[in-house]
């Protein structure tokens, strides 16, 4: 059996559990930049106010209905996501981090378990350790796991935040009732194919013809529909390794002099750079990318990008930065108010596999070098900077409604008063 556990309205929980006040009432979260809503809470979703809304659309709503808005606090997030995800790992130590609110465990030897009573007991000390709300879905498969964990989160009176889909009766009324957009691993494209053949939900999907399956949708489909149907065919995957890499940002503002671009761009190479480390890979190949502000018809437009090559392949900050900023000179041109640039790595080898060069190769205390780096900066955040980066600043996001990192930042810890 697998267990899949995901965080309700995660970010939006973040922010209430130091801030009690919150409870019960509308919040939404908003992306960099302060641009959109990315998360809601119950009580903002029931005010119709739609993910992905632009913040300055929403300004009349969040009046009218007392709506409260938070930045995104990353910091805040990812520190109490380790903690939720350290306390499940005690029930199954077999487990996958899918995202930075979910996680499935693997249910082996569980078989004269009450896995009702099971999920119902990680709720209570999630709860209480982090107090933090969680669903539960447990079934054969791991796409059946998040049907189930839908129906949990959909129905909390009747199931208590946890559901158990262990029979086929079980398995065939939970697929009739999941519309086939809401199936995991249904994209809009296959959605739209489906509809148009009268296929509208996932029992329906579990019953057209392998052969059909297949050729509409290759293995992967074939798998899903399979898995489905209560035959596992999807297991646990490691961490899996990103093919390509981006770091894009909408700046707080829009610039014009090169200087301040520059400066963009070296922060986010050195991101990325961090981002090959930590998955051990290394990139040969870097898209470079610079736009004006679309939405300002009174401003002149423009927007380019170029690929660049790496003398060899690499993950030193050194190294990427200096070709990011070989490949800026090219496509910056003066005049223009820019709003957004970004990097994209592409073509990423494993660690253990560079190709060495006859005629380049990397100074070998790069590797060492970075290796410190990473530590001071994981241990003190973002204190070690490379010359070409802003050393006052962190990330230049606009976040004007940020709530402090109680976790992480011990100038910000929570503070009590006692009378």
């Amino acid at each position: 059996m697998f267990a899949l556990v995901d965080c309700n309205n995660f970010y939006a929980s973040c922010e209430r559990v130091f801030n009690p006040d919150l409870n019960y009432k509308p919040v939404v979260v908003l992306s960099n930049n302060d641009g959109c809503v990315i998360a809601r809470s119950n009580e903002a979703k029931a005010l119709g106010i739609p993910m992905g809304a632009p913040a300055f659309q929403i300004k009349q709503d969040v009046l009218k209905y007392k709506i409260h808005v938070y930045s995104s606090n990353y910091a805040l997030y990812g520190d109490m996501s380790a903690r939720v995800m350290n306390i499940l790992s005690d029930f199954s130590p077999d487990m996958e981090v899918y995202s930075i609110d979910e996680i499935f465990l693997k249910l082996i030897g569980f078989e004269r378990y009450d896995l009702t009573a099971y999920g119902i007991q990680m709720i209570d000390l999630v709860r209480r350790s982090t107090g933090i709300p969680i669903s539960v879905g447990i079934a054969p498969t791991k796409s059946l796991a998040k049907v189930a964990n839908k129906i949990a989160k959909k129905f909390p009176e009747r199931t208590k935040g946890t559901y158990v889909i262990d029979t086929p009766d079980k398995i065939a009324k939970a697929l009739k009732w999941t519309e086939i957009g809401d199936v995991w691993g249904i994209g809009r494209q296959y959605q739209k194919k489906l509809q148009n053949i009268q296929v509208l939900n996932a029992w329906q999907f579990t019953q057209l013809p392998n052969e059909y399956v297949r050729k509409e949708m290759s293995i992967v489909g074939l798998r899903l529909q399979r898995d489905l149907s209560g035959d596992s065919t999807l297991d646990l995957e490691e961490v899996a390794k990103k093919k390509n890499i981006a770091v894009t940002r909408s700046f707080e503002k829009m610039y014009s002099d090169y200087e301040d671009i520059q400066e963009r761009l070296a922060t986010y190479a050195g991101k990325i750079s961090y981002k090959l480390r930590k998955q051990k890979s290394n990139c040969k190949v870097a898209y470079i990318f610079l736009n004006t502000n679309r939405h300002r018809d009174d401003l002149p437009q423009y927007g380019n990008g170029i690929t660049v090559q790496m003398p060899y392949e690499t993950n030193s900050t050194f190294v990427i930065t200096k070709a990011v900023m070989t490949g800026l000179k090219r496509i910056y041109k003066d005049g223009f108010q820019y709003k957004k640039a970004g990097i994209i790595v592409m073509g990423l080898t494993p660690d253990t596999q560079k190709q060495l060069s006859f005629f380049y190769h990397e100074d070998p205390r790069h590797k060492i070098l970075m290796q410190t780096i990473d530590r001071l900066n994981k241990n003190c955040f973002d204190q070690v900077k490379f010359g070409a980066q802003d050393l006052k600043k962190v990330w230049k996001m606009q976040q004007n409604h940020l709530s402090k990192r109680y976790t992480t930042r011990l100038s910000e810890i929570i503070e009590v008063k006692c009378l």
